[in-house]
């Protein structure tokens, strides 16, 4: 059995679409549903049975011997969250337990971290960082603070999971992220905003040497995410922090604008707006994620490029009746 938690959210269910793609069915989900509809992100999915992530650790004292793995994506992701305790409890606290849980079992674990613990990027991207390294890592927001402290904490243990992966997650994009409201990506915003007003609004840019709407980021399909993850889960591969990217840093413009040609729109559509105050100072202006730790462990599949994966995602899902995987 597979234990996939956060399993209704974003990542996580894509994940277990992936594993169902594959011929798996034998998963154990766990997430919170309360009254938002991440439910309709496992309405089709195949699995084996649903607990409560409040429930999970009694449920693992009488069934723990039936996990063979642990893909752990359930957090707290919003980037904003202003209280300090509840990002601990879930993105540390929680996630630690998991880990030796995993590691007392000698079973696999994959854990989602963020490229949010690179900071402002003034100390590169770089996934090959020993301990020292992502210790110096200086987060602009608790959310990264709270993935850092964990990177650096599996990187001091001598007791660790048969093999274990902590991924930097860059910009993903695609579909499953409906419930996000704001974290959602900006192709979604994009292409709501533009059927209700026909017009999209970027960022203006407030840091110098970025023109409005040309801050770059290294936008990732969900589609190319999964695949990093079943690799991962399936092929012999050292453990470790690997970054995962496509290694091409993109702007907003390019985003936005190829969401437009997706939609069949008018490009002249692109407004630029001020960024909201909570965001300035706490905002990455460039990510650019270094692939060539998993590249020198064997991965070979090609990733969408922006526009290939956009119009995926807008044409495929966002525009259909159905718009889950």
């Amino acid at each position: 059995m597979i234990l996939v938690t956060g399993a209704a959210g974003f990542i996580g269910s894509a994940f277990v679409w992936k594993l169902n793609e594959e011929g798996k069915k034998d998963i154990i989900v766990t997430d919170k549903l309360r009254s938002e509809e991440k439910w309709l992100n496992l309405s089709k999915r195949k699995y084996y049975d649903w607990v409560d992530k409040d429930e999970l650790f009694d449920y693992l004292e009488k069934n723990g011997d039936k996990i063979t793995a642990v893909i752990h994506m359930g957090a707290c992701s919003a980037t904003t969250e202003k209280d300090g305790d509840f990002l601990m409890h879930n993105n540390y606290e929680y996630t630690k337990h998991l880990w030796n849980f995993a590691a007392e079992k000698n079973i696999d674990f994959i854990y989602a971290s963020s490229a949010a613990t690179y900071g402002d990027g003034t100390q590169g991207y770089f996934d090959e960082l020993d301990l020292e390294g992502h210790e110096k890592l200086m987060p602009l927001n608790k959310y990264g603070y709270s993935k850092k402290i964990f990177d650096v904490w599996a990187l001091k243990q001598e007791k660790t999971p048969r093999k274990w992966f902590g991924l930097k997650y860059f910009n993903v994009y695609g579909p499953q992220e409906y419930h996000k409201g704001r974290m959602a990506s900006m192709v979604f915003h994009a292409f709501n905003q533009y059927n209700a007003e026909k017009e999209i609004k970027l960022f203006k840019s407030h840091k110098e040497g970025y023109k409005d709407g040309f801050q770059l980021r290294d936008f990732v399909y969900i589609k190319d995410v999964v695949s990093v993850m079943y690799y991962l889960l399936t092929e012999d591969v050292q453990s470790g922090i690997y970054n995962l990217g496509t290694g091409k840093a993109r702007a907003f413009y390019d985003l936005a604008k190829s969401s437009v040609e997706s939609m069949g729109g008018d490009v002249n559509a692109l407004k630029f707006v001020d960024m909201p105050k909570d965001l300035r100072g706490k905002y990455q202006y460039f990510t650019e994620a270094p692939m060539e730790k998993l590249m020198k462990e064997g991965y070979k599949n090609k990733f969408y490029t922006l526009e290939e994966g956009v119009q995926d995602y807008v044409q495929n899902y966002l525009m259909k009746e159905d718009k889950y995987l």
